[in-house]
């Protein structure tokens, strides 16, 4: 029987940086793959998403009823989901639900095989809370009859990696740094597309059933030789690193929640982690799935490739959840009432929709607002202060945008190409907050370019909000609009005008 014949393989995790990437390799391995989504559109809109191989189910890893149903028929799993992010108070007790779920579908539906990507770290007290939360999900999935493939990895140097931005953001951020005492600690990283070869290895060979296998580069390092190699591949100046006792863990995430993109909810625990030596105790997997290892200069001069090409192909942002935006549509009939403030505004321009989108379509990130640049960044440094996830995290693409994906403190909700472009705000609001772009060609010249802002206030505090950042919306909204047209070079015929701002 061929490959294509076989009943498909399950991805728990398909939105997440691993499953992200696994899935279109296993397509391209000829296998048929079922991805599990709580919101399938953050998958409809990839490259590979119209694969004949590949269907996209909705459902929820903690909701057993919906993970069981779309486990039906399938013959082996992945097992990719982490819980640890901004959204979630006690990331171990919901990842440990979630494993009980995922054993007890994976019973029901008599699966071949779990694989599951955990943690290095051996069996002793001094593991942090995230290590020993890794090691508790491969114990709670093994009680299940259906055997598990258990692949242990320490940092996983790849462009986008929640490991490797920050590692990126320090070094390229501080000439000097003053570090914990784990900078010296040894650890032994792998590159991305090592774990991906080896998780694809994995499927259908009986000699990793049941196995727990630790996967790394062959040379065991330390985090002050990561930060040295990384200044040298990105053509930095010598980077200053000294070690202080005083430097405890929280205080480590809190460190980082400023001066990187990542928050210090996943800061923290994987901050943690880091006093924890994380080295290979064996290496059988290499004569089993045998592939060229990268050294991690050589998998951080990958990653440096694909992040200047601005060509990431997934991010731990990824990760983040759709917030539902019924609301902002308060003519929807679904809308049950509620204070919705509004912030129109539109542009008639000598151009057709599909010259104006290029421009929409690759908004923030390095390009930017189009215009007040600065002003952007000033909400993004005070979000950050407030312990929100501020402007740095950029985009995943330059020019691809996708729903699901994070755009420096928005997420894009939908994308219409090239009529619609839907983000919601994910900055520390006293309410929820959503930005709108939508083209409209009126004839064969001219299209119109509409901004709509939306406000849902939360609250006394909410209202007073809305009507502080008011007056700014006249000086930075006009002036984006302007800022797009002349960004393509092509005529205003009429505007930026102020539709109107409503209570509704």
């Amino acid at each position: 029987m061929s490959i294509e014949q076989k009943s498909p393989i399950f991805v728990a995790g398909a939105t997440g940086y691993i499953g992200g990437r696994l899935v279109p390799r296993l397509l391209d391995a000829g296998y048929r793959v079922r991805a599990l989504a709580r919101a399938p559109s953050k998958l409809a809109n990839r490259p590979w998403a119209n694969t004949p191989n590949l269907e996209i189910v909705r459902g929820d890893i903690l909701d057993g009823h919906s993970l069981q149903r779309a486990l039906t028929g399938c013959r082996s799993a992945y097992y990719l989901v982490h819980s640890m992010g901004p959204q979630v108070d006690d990331f171990a007790s919901t990842d440990r639900q979630a494993a009980s779920n995922m054993a007890e579908a994976a019973a029901a539906e008599k699966l071949q095989q779990i694989i599951y990507l955990s943690g290095l770290g051996e069996n002793a007290s001094s593991l942090s809370h995230h290590l020993e939360s890794r090691k508790e999900v491969g114990e709670v999935l093994k009680q299940g009859p259906v055997p598990v493939t258990i692949l242990r990895a320490a940092m996983i140097i790849g462009s986008g990696s929640a490991s490797f931005e920050i590692l990126r953001y320090l070094v390229e951020r501080l000439p000097v740094m003053l570090t914990p005492r784990w900078v010296d600690t040894p650890c032994q990283p792998i590159g991305v597309r090592n774990v991906l070869h080896y998780l694809v290895g994995c499927l259908d060979n009986p000699d990793t059933i049941g196995q727990t296998f630790d996967i790394g580069q062959p040379a065991i390092t330390t985090y002050r030789q990561l930060m040295e190699i990384f200044a040298e591949e990105a053509g930095l100046p010598k980077r200053w690193i000294i070690p202080v006792p005083v430097l405890t863990p929280r205080l480590s995430g809190y460190w980082i929640h400023l001066v990187t993109p990542v928050p210090a909810a996943i800061a923290q625990p994987l901050a943690e982690g880091l006093s924890t030596p994380v080295t290979c105790q064996e290496n059988r997997i290499t004569e089993l799935i045998p592939q060229e290892l990268f050294d991690c200069r050589a998998a951080i001069r990958r990653a440096l490739d694909r992040l200047h090409q601005q060509q990431i192909e997934t991010s731990w942002t990824d990760s983040g959840p759709i917030r539902p935006a019924e609301w902002s549509q308060p003519d929807d009939p679904a809308w049950a009432g509620g204070s919705v403030f509004e912030d129109s505004r539109r542009l008639v321009l000598h151009a057709k929709p599909d010259e104006i989108w290029p421009a929409l379509s690759s908004i923030g990130g390095y390009v930017g607002w189009y215009y007040a640049n600065w002003l952007w960044w000033l909400r993004g440094f005070i979000d950050r202060l407030f312990g929100g996830v501020g402007l740095a995290r950029g985009r995943r693409s330059a020019t691809e945008l996708y729903p699901g994906d994070s755009l420096d403190f928005w997420r894009v909700v939908d994308v219409e190409a090239p009529n619609r472009l839907l983000l919601s705000a994910e900055m520390k609001l006293p309410g929820e907050a959503v930005l709108c772009f939508k083209l409209k060609q009126l004839d064969e010249e001219r299209t119109e370019l509409k901004q709509i802002a939306r406000f849902l206030p939360r609250g006394l505090f909410g209202l007073l909000y809305w009507y502080a950042v008011t007056p700014f919306h006249g000086y930075v909204f006009t002036g984006m609009l302007r800022g797009i047209a002349d960004s393509i070079g092509k005529k205003i015929d009429r505007g930026p005008e102020r539709l109107s701002t409503e209570v509704e």
